[in-house]
């Protein structure tokens, strides 16, 4: 039987410092794309240039759509793309040489599977990358393999099913690849799991930039409507718990102020339980200031999803965007 021929499609934005890494792990892979399809969104910096210099190495098909967010950017390139299956990864995004060869298997081994979920790991290069990674991020061994949705920057599919649920949702910024993902999941079936289709990408490198990125998130659930309940136990466990709990020890004996570390524990057990299997071969001092980072990242990235989420409520509200849990088949 012939080998299914393969579009890779990405979209890029002013990412002419890390384009390389991905271009590079892609001309890297054990099993080649047919073509690579890339879809600029208006980049202002050496972006197209770096994306030149990789033409003759790839078979690569640019094209441009400045203002397109990520959504549209990846719809105009799935569109264009030849080939009916789809392998999707992102810019600043490290692949595994096998990546390619493992995403596509479940659908080249089973006509019957439409959609293929990746993986990703963290890629740091700083103590507080790696313990941002270690916070926020899921291990392989944290997922349920059989409800796992899968970040675009690890997945494959067959362009009837992105054609089915109507492509990427271009009315939001943020969050685009899970509705695309519960859309697929609803409407074409669950996703295969392939957990060696491995991308690596690096955390944000400050808190400041985490920060952002984190209200963006919460700012597309709110847009969506998507992990209400989620959000109402982050408002109720800041707004309600701990107020009760620190008002009541003002009455109680010094033993109730033991449920202020006992909390603290609780919510940073996991994250430090993955450090330590990811810290690695920091040195000593790497160690510590990853440990001291935790429980930062932890508070500031509920601090950004509490400020971030009713500002995509307010957004809602005033926009009225389409609700995609009840859209009908192929309306973007």
């Amino acid at each position: 039987m012939a080998r299914m021929k393969i579009s890779l499609i990405t979209t890029v934005l002013n990412e002419g410092d890390s384009l390389s890494l991905l271009l590079d792990s892609i001309a890297a892979q054990t099993r080649k794309p047919d073509e690579v399809v890339i879809c600029d969104g208006g980049s202002t910096d050496n972006t197209l240039s770096v994306l030149e210099r990789y033409e003759r190495s790839l078979p690569l098909v640019v094209l441009r759509e400045p203002g397109a967010n990520i959504s549209k950017g990846r719809n105009v390139a799935i569109r264009a793309a030849s080939h009916a299956v789809i392998a999707a990864t992102d810019a600043g995004v490290r692949l595994e040489p096998g990546w390619l060869e493992h995403i596509v298997a479940p659908l080249e081994a089973n006509p019957g599977v439409l959609t293929v979920a990746g993986f990703f790991h963290s890629d740091p290069q700083t103590p507080f990358e790696v313990a941002l990674g270690a916070t926020t991020l899921p291990e392989l061994r944290d997922i349920n393999p059989s409800t796992f949705m899968p970040s675009s920057r690890s997945v494959a599919f067959r362009k009837p099913a992105w054609e089915k649920v109507g492509g990427y949702p271009e009315w939001i910024d943020f969050c685009e690849d899970l509705i695309f993902d519960f859309r697929l999941a609803e409407m074409v079936g669950p996703f295969a799991f392939a957990p060696e289709a491995v991308a690596h990408f690096r955390p944000r490198r400050s808190l400041g930039a985490f920060y952002r990125q984190y209200k963006h998130y919460a700012r597309g659930d709110g847009k969506s409507n998507l992990f209400l309940r989620r959000h109402l136990i982050r408002y109720l466990t800041y707004f309600v718990a701990l107020p009760v709990i620190v008002l009541t020890g003002l009455f109680a004996g010094p033993w109730w102020w033991l449920a202020l570390p006992a909390g603290g524990i609780y919510m940073v057990a996991v994250p430090y339980r993955r450090l330590v299997r990811q810290w690695g071969d920091l040195p000593l001092v790497g160690k510590m200031a990853a440990a001291l980072w935790v429980p930062v990242v932890r508070m500031v990235g509920d601090i950004a999803k509490m400020i971030g989420y009713p500002e995509g409520v307010v957004w809602r509200a005033s926009h009225h965007p389409p609700d995609w849990r009840k859209m009908d088949d192929a309306q973007g």
